[in-house]
């Protein structure tokens, strides 16, 4: 647990600051969020918020994700960090919530701009997945089939990955063909389909770059069950099956994110907002929250990493960002 104090603000009328009650809501289900369950729990005790709770619609859908943010404001939910189930769509609760002075902040993927949100705190996700598609690259000896899969096209981070994917390729000046495969994160099994069809179709793929967790996964499953260590993949994420094929060299490595951190510094600062900071005039709209290459080393220090970067951002953010 990160313990960073909160300070100053407005009263009550009893002359007691007051803190946030902070909401976190995701698009949808999704393994990724999970470690933010636990993120506001810890924000909820490091930083005295009145209240802190981690709530998920029951589907992929901006409607009912409206629905939630709305019933959790007639509960007495006055901070919220949402991951947009739609980039654009989601601008319109984002407005009407900020317009009862409620701080939004997009936590794990970012709203369009122009937007209410005051900040989005995510992965830099085109860095991430150029640095996965190059370390792939470098491991197939700069030639070859590269076979990427990706995310869903409402994902707002989906684009950014497949364009940073298509960059590094290019650098290799056509030593490289590349294959994508978008959509293929809903489920598990949209997943597990997907990629076992195109590693049966194209017999020459000879590396594998995946930039979302299910289909990290499942090539992860897929390499383990080929055995032979041909095909040199990078993911992301670490789900512990994709952990133990990094650790059993079925992956060279995964590109780490940090949810955790994500959902724990945007509730800091919405509590530092609720207490009467502004945002500095000029100030980035984007936070990146952190990213690295988990390889065979770094499997079991990785989760310190990123707790040290999470402290250091939290300790740093009202004196960077805010003007209180």
């Amino acid at each position: 647990m990160l313990v960073v104090a909160a300070c100053g603000g407005t009263t009550s009328g009893g002359g007691a600051k007051t803190t946030a009650a902070v909401a976190i809501v995701p698009g949808g289900p999704h393994p990724y969020f999970e470690p933010m369950r636990q993120a506001i729990v810890d924000a909820k005790a490091d930083f005295s918020l009145s209240k802190g709770t981690f709530e998920v619609p029951s589907d992929w859908k901006q409607d009912l994700q409206n629905q939630l943010l709305t019933s959790l404001a007639a509960k007495g939910y006055d901070g919220f960090g949402i991951f947009p189930t739609d980039g654009n769509a989601a601008n319109g609760i984002v407005s009407q919530l900020a317009a009862k002075n409620y701080p939004v902040i997009a936590v794990g993927g970012c709203v369009q701009e122009p937007t209410k949100t005051t900040f989005c705190i995510a992965t830099d996700v085109a860095n991430s997945a150029y640095t996965g598609a190059k370390a792939a690259i470098q491991a197939m000896g700069g030639k070859g089939v590269l076979l990427h899969g990706t995310g869903l096209l409402t994902d707002p981070n989906t684009v950014l990955r497949v364009d940073a994917v298509k960059k590094a390729v290019a650098e290799t000046n056509g030593a490289v063909t590349l294959i994508t495969i978008t959509d293929i994160d809903k489920d598990a099994q949209t997943a597990d389909t997907a990629i076992n069809q195109a590693l049966a179709t194209h017999k020459d793929i000879t590396g594998i770059v995946t930039s979302a967790y299910n289909p990290t996964v499942a090539a992860a499953k897929a390499l383990r069950t080929l055995g032979d260590k041909k095909i040199k993949m990078v993911g992301i994420d670490d789900d512990p099956v994709v952990l133990a094929a990094v650790k059993d060299g079925f992956l060279i490595g995964t590109m780490g994110q940090n949810p955790y951190g994500q959902a724990y510094i945007a509730a800091y600062a919405i509590n530092q907002i609720h207490q009467g900071c502004k945002k500095k005039g000029g100030d980035p709209y984007f936070i990146d929250s952190g990213t690295l290459l988990i390889s065979p080393e770094k499997v079991a220090t990785y989760k310190d990493d990123f707790k040290t970067l999470t402290k250091s951002i939290v300790s740093g953010f009202k004196d960077k960002y805010l003007s209180c």
